[in-house]
């Protein structure tokens, strides 16, 4: 790329954007590169960039040449978009969000059929810390530049309320602070941030809000999802997934979770290295 000359690039949602070196080095600085490994990534891509190249190819480039350099690094590089293969029914996402409230302390409990004021209700997340009661709804999307418009915390701020009347009539629930939360792995529009701070409900975006966003609570509490890791085949995720393993600290904790997987021995080792790296870098 010559100096002096602006190149544009292409968002997932189509919107055409200036190139931010700045943005590329803060992503891989944030998954642990260093900054010898950083400018030599961001040299090697600047020499290939061109208009109109895609923030995909750009990313996949990133993540090709930080893999042969870094398993684990490469897995954290990679969050987002590990993130996005968690689906497709959107059950592990509804886990892996429990997991992070499990952590923080919370009982929480998981697909719940709750009895609201006028009619019954299915809950993601039900989570209870002492005189806090909370309901959760994930919004779970595998399509990169899809958002989460004002009409979901609209809809859930119904739900919510209709659950929390009935809720303020259980014995003990007088005093509690309830409220309705929505947790998903994407973005919030600005109106719906707008209605979510007014109303009451809580939001919780990809990178919303700024200290307490998905992306800085994963990285505070080192859950990462297995799909992140880099030395798995797509056929060995989908596999954990099916067996209901989402977190890479449950194959931290127990390896032969990976057995039940149908990952060979001779492999379980490279798993197991990567692992370690990310649940204890």
């Amino acid at each position: 790329m010559e100096k002096g000359n602006k190149i544009f690039v292409t968002k997932a949602s189509n919107e055409s954007v200036e190139f931010s070196e700045s943005k590329l080095r803060n992503s891989m600085k944030r998954a642990g590169a260093t900054n010898e490994e950083v400018d030599r990534i961001v040299a090697q891509i600047s020499n290939k960039l061109y208009q109109g190249i895609s923030t995909k190819k750009i990313y996949q480039a990133a993540f090709s040449l930080l893999r042969g350099k870094s398993k684990h690094v490469a897995a954290k590089y990679h969050l987002k978009g590990a993130i996005m293969e968690l689906g497709p029914s959107g059950y592990p996402f509804e886990k892996f969000v429990a997991a992070i409230l499990s952590h923080q302390g919370y009982e929480v409990q998981i697909g719940q059929i709750v009895k609201g004021l006028c009619i019954n209700h299915e809950i993601d997340v039900i989570a209870a810390k002492r005189e806090e009661h909370f309901m959760i709804e994930c919004k779970y999307h595998n399509h990169p530049g899809t958002v989460c418009d004002i009409k979901i915390p609209l809809y859930i701020q119904a739900r919510f309320k209709d659950v929390e009347s009935a809720w303020l009539k259980l014995p003990g629930h007088e005093t509690k602070f309830h409220q309705g939360w929505v947790v998903t792995n994407t973005k919030f529009t600005s109106d719906a941030i707008q209605y979510g701070n007014c109303a009451g409900l809580k939001l919780i975006g990809w990178n919303y809000p700024n200290e307490n966003s998905l992306r800085s609570l994963i990285d505070a509490l080192k859950l990462y999802p297995i799909t992140c890791l880099t030395s798995l085949t797509k056929t060995e995720k989908h596999k954990l997934l099916e067996n209901k393993i989402v977190l890479c600290k449950e194959l931290y904790e127990n390896s032969a979770l990976l057995i039940g997987a149908g990952i060979k021995n001779t492999r379980i080792e490279i798993v197991s290295k990567e692992v370690t790296s990310l649940c204890q870098h």
